[in-house]
């Protein structure tokens, strides 16, 4: 004969013995990560935003400048073809590294002999370091390099300032379409075999079934990886600092925000204009985030 529990009523509601417990061991688990998120991510972002509007050097603040940080960012030509220069980067990389990490997902998604290594090469590159790939890639494409002897080019692509950055372009969509092809991998692996099935009973091919199926069913993956790929597009700091020394050559063709910043802030000890620039790279990244999110976001979420 079973045995009636109890229960406790607390403001007109059921409640379950122990449910507070259980609320109490949740809300711990909660508690690290968003103490986390709020020490390492959001009190940064409120500190950049505070010392954005003073003189501050490296022993601390000098003058309170107000605004004047931001005008001068706005009046500084530099930092507008830092600007320039990295949107100009985003919007070629980013198409680049999506298309070709759809590609190998879409490859090493098919059931073919050493499926399992084939991943494991295409994702290499992303693991290595970017300092390394850059170093050689600086001596591949050097206008005595094997690239040059191999296709005939008689070019210093890094050196050139109408090939250096479509170079560190093309560096990167590679190095990154190992990261993009994992996301895609996963979202390829979501989609139910069924609807494959039912195409190849209604005679449709492999690359109407691609277009038909695959490409709209990946909706939410192009979203998740459109978002990542800009974010850390607008980030690019360590090829173009490794190729051009730091100087963001040649002719400032490799500048690029974050190397704006870093110069402001190691070399020109200008801390505060340094971060008032960080600020003005977070603002831009998350406009860029909430209008991916109003155009293609919104619609899965509904």
């Amino acid at each position: 004969m079973a045995i009636a529990v109890p229960k406790r009523r607390l403001f007109g509601r059921t409640k379950r013995p122990g449910s507070t417990r259980e609320a109490l061991v949740g809300y711990a688990f909660v508690f690290v990560p968003m103490a986390v998120f709020l020490l390492f991510f959001i009190y940064p972002i409120g500190y950049a935003v505070y010392i954005s509007r003073y003189d501050w050097g490296i022993l601390g603040p000098l003058e309170n400048l107000g605004w004047k940080n931001y005008s001068h960012l706005w009046h500084d030509t530099l930092f507008r073809r830092a600007i320039k220069n990295t949107i100009e980067y985003t919007v070629w990389v980013v198409p680049a590294q999506m298309a070709l990490g759809l590609l190998l997902a879409v490859v090493v998604n098919q059931r073919i002999k050493f499926r399992t290594f084939f991943r494991g090469a295409f994702y290499f590159p992303a693991l290595a370091s970017s300092a390394a790939i850059t170093s050689i890639a600086l001596y591949l494409l050097n206008i005595n390099g094997l690239f040059n002897k191999v296709f005939g080019f008689h070019r210093a692509w890094f050196y050139d300032t109408q090939t250096a950055l479509p170079a560190i372009t093309a560096l990167n969509a590679w190095t990154t379409s190992g990261t993009m092809m994992l996301f895609y991998l996963a979202a390829l692996q979501a989609i139910p075999t069924d609807v494959y099935e039912a195409a190849a009973i209604d005679g449709a091919g492999p690359w109407r079934q691609f277009w038909k199926i695959t490409f709209p069913l990946l909706k939410p993956g192009h979203f998740f990886v459109a978002v990542v790929s800009i974010i850390g597009a607008m980030k690019v700091f360590d090829q173009n600092y490794i190729v051009s020394r730091g100087t963001g050559g040649p002719d400032y063709a490799t500048y690029s925000v974050v190397l704006y910043i870093y110069n402001t802030a190691i070399k020109d000890s200008a801390l505060g204009l340094a971060a008032a620039a960080g600020v003005v790279l977070f603002i831009i990244i998350f406009l860029f985030t909430i209008v991916q999110w109003a155009l293609f976001g919104r619609q899965e979420a509904n």
